[in-house]
């Protein structure tokens, strides 16, 4: 049907993630067939799903709603919703396959984690943390490997907070335009529930505060790091499982800040406590976990088998995101083989 061209699935590519990874798999000579709620293909049609999953050589799962968005009831259940069902609605097309293809890499969160400041969370040494984010994060994962599929080599990215022209670089952006450039520091907040526990087996029933006085870890990775893992674990097939996507340079929130301030050009950034970050998040319409909690992943698989970030200096990553985000979607981005 596609001639000789290896064909790639991608489910979730409208995104500014899934935009980039079609954007590379085509340069690399796949035919991309999209998987979506608007796409060619939608999730309604079970048999179009498995008419593009059968004989695909690559699949690629970045399908979920945006956690850019106050966590309500609502949004709450959509976000896991949207991340299980769309993976065990591929999870049903591979086993049903008669080409299954080689290679899954389905989309994971590094925020799995647990807030750390002692010593980086590893793959095989992390801790999971409890709470609303991170039952997703397990769920998701869970549902990714739940079904025997030896014909198909399984990988879960869990990606740190990617830098780019997508919805957590433009927050970012808009904290230090408005002056609050400064430190995000946490403290005693009105309780609330929104980051309880979700799913079958619910953890944490409150928001924790942490005494980390803006010196938060801050785990990130640039979108051309996260176009350059899709390559080199599609090339090494001695890769399958779980594996971090976070630059190997972790920096920390007031480092951040300062670097977003340079990047803006505004030379004053009021350091924000969490009763000030509540209503400028209720405003953006997201959360204060995303700044306030202390992220740390380390990439260990992705470096003991040799893989070189492009992107490790904190301040250029946000300088060329910056960029690319004044440039505007009229100008396409360069997705040179790694």
């Amino acid at each position: 049907m596609h001639g000789t061209l290896p064909r790639a699935v991608v489910a979730g590519s409208s995104g500014f993630i899934g935009s980039a990874v079609v954007e590379a798999l085509e340069a690399d000579g796949y035919t991309v067939v999209r998987i979506g709620r608007h796409a060619a293909t939608t999730w309604t049609d079970a048999d179009a799903v498995d008419a593009a999953v059968d004989g695909a050589d690559l699949v690629v799962n970045l399908a979920g709603k945006s956690v850019d968005c106050r966590y309500t009831d609502r949004n709450r259940g959509e976000i896991l919703r949207s991340r299980v069902a769309t993976t065990r609605a591929l999870a049903a097309a591979v086993s049903r396959a008669s080409r299954p293809p080689r290679l899954w890499v389905n989309a994971s969160t590094a925020t799995i984690y647990r807030h750390e400041t002692v010593r980086a969370n590893t793959e095989q040494r992390g801790i999971l943390g409890a709470g609303f984010s991170v039952d997703v994060a397990r769920a998701w994962e869970e549902a990714f490997f739940a079904d025997e599929l030896p014909g198909t080599r399984r990988v879960a990215l869990r990606m740190a907070i990617v830098i780019g022209p997508g919805p957590a670089m433009a927050m970012l952006l808009r904290l230090a335009r408005w002056g609050l450039g400064g430190p995000q520091i946490d403290g005693p907040l009105i309780p609330h529930r929104r980051y309880r526990g979700i799913g079958d087996r619910p953890t944490g029933d409150r928001a924790a505060w942490h005494r980390t006085r803006g010196r938060q870890r801050f785990s990130w990775v640039h979108l051309d790091d996260v176009v350059g893992v899709l390559r080199f674990v599609r090339d090494h097939e001695d890769i399958a499982g779980i594996v971090n996507v976070a630059s190997p340079l972790a920096s920390d929130n007031r480092t951040l800040m300062r670097e977003l301030r340079s990047v803006t050009g505004m030379p004053i950034g009021l350091p924000a406590w969490r009763w000030m970050l509540e209503p400028a998040m209720w405003l953006l319409r997201t959360e204060p976990e995303l700044v306030l909690k202390s992220r740390w992943a380390a990439p260990e698989v992705l470096l003991e088998s040799g893989y070189r970030f492009r992107r490790t200096d904190l301040g250029a990553a946000l300088r060329a995101a910056s960029a690319e985000i004044r440039r505007g979607p009229e100008r396409p981005r360069r997705s040179g083989r790694s």
